[in-house]
């Protein structure tokens, strides 16, 4: 069975937890978490460049020169596709970049990648996080002796409190999010994964 080590607030070790193999120890499949990330960039993508057509693009009703004995190429338009300040052939319209994904799929591929940094013992468990109001240093402090410094973090959490959010918003290198929320993505952008033990009873429950 998987396990990964357990901590306090304080950044202590006490002890380690179980956890479910079909959850955190799955096997690797780099095909199925491309597609997954894939898709997840994809959908952060606005879709809104877009270039003008030579219908679109100002001016160009009258004939440049005449047809014959200039010595020079046939035009008709000065905003032809070939001529300075004219239309674009084939360029980008607005469009949406998002691909259905097929939600068990998604699952799959989050549980590939947190079983991954439990391999790579790179995923700890924080018996509790309690925050009686709303401060960024002893939040940033307690982040510091849980993950690697200089490195990226994810926190992931039951049921975020506002005070949580707020000590956390203002953090660098910080991701906080819900174990209701996090993806495939959120887990591969970070070096340290922190996970707090209601969070995982309810990824479990989410991802078995």
């Amino acid at each position: 069975m998987a396990t990964a080590k357990k901590f306090n607030m304080d950044g202590a070790e006490v002890g380690s937890m179980e956890l479910s193999d079909a959850v955190f120890n799955v096997p690797d499949n780099g095909v199925l978490v491309h597609q997954v990330v894939k898709a997840l960039r994809n959908a952060k993508r606005q879709g809104t460049a877009k270039t003008k057509e030579r219908s679109e693009v100002r001016g160009g009703g009258k004939k440049p020169y005449r047809q014959k004995g200039t010595g020079n190429a046939r035009h008709g338009s000065t905003r032809e596709p070939q001529m300075k300040g004219g239309g674009t052939v084939f360029g980008p319209r607005p469009r949406s970049y998002r691909q259905d994904i097929p939600i068990k799929v998604r699952r799959k591929a989050l549980s590939i990648v947190l079983s991954e940094r439990v391999r790579r013992d790179a995923l700890c468990v924080l018996d509790k996080l309690e925050i009686a109001k709303p401060k960024t240093k002893p939040f940033a402090a307690m982040v510091q002796k849980l993950s690697t410094e200089g490195k990226k973090t994810l926190f992931v959490t039951g049921d975020a409190g506002e005070n949580v959010l707020l000590s956390a918003r203002n953090i660098p290198k910080l991701t906080l999010r819900r174990a209701g929320d996090v993806n495939a993505l959120d887990v591969l952008n970070a070096a340290r994964i922190v996970v707090v033990q209601d969070a995982v009873e309810i990824l479990e429950k989410r991802l078995s």
